[in-house]
């Protein structure tokens, strides 16, 4: 099934209709920009980003398992200590 948001669209009408072209990337939509019937590029919006209010993160990290600063720094260390190539085959 075809994703309505999705456009396949002409360089002609790139340059054409940029302007419409343009508010739909703002709502969402993607483009996929075509020359002589081949595609030759994407035009999607960015990410933007969302806020989330102090409680609702706050809530969520308080159920995150506890960190012990001491034992990670050590597994990490253990870790980039070993040697690649000194293994038991």
């Amino acid at each position: 099934m075809a994703d309505p948001l999705r456009h396949e669209i002409t360089q002609r009408e790139l340059r054409n209709d940029s302007g419409a072209i343009m508010r739909g990337v703002e709502r969402g939509e993607s483009y996929t920009i075509t020359r002589n019937g081949t595609p030759i590029g994407r035009l999607i919006p960015l990410r933007r980003r969302t806020f989330v209010a102090r409680e609702q993160v706050m809530a969520t990290f308080a159920t995150a398992a506890v960190v012990d600063p001491d034992r990670l720094r050590a597994d990490l260390d253990d870790g980039i200590d070993q040697d690649p190539f000194d293994r038991e085959w």
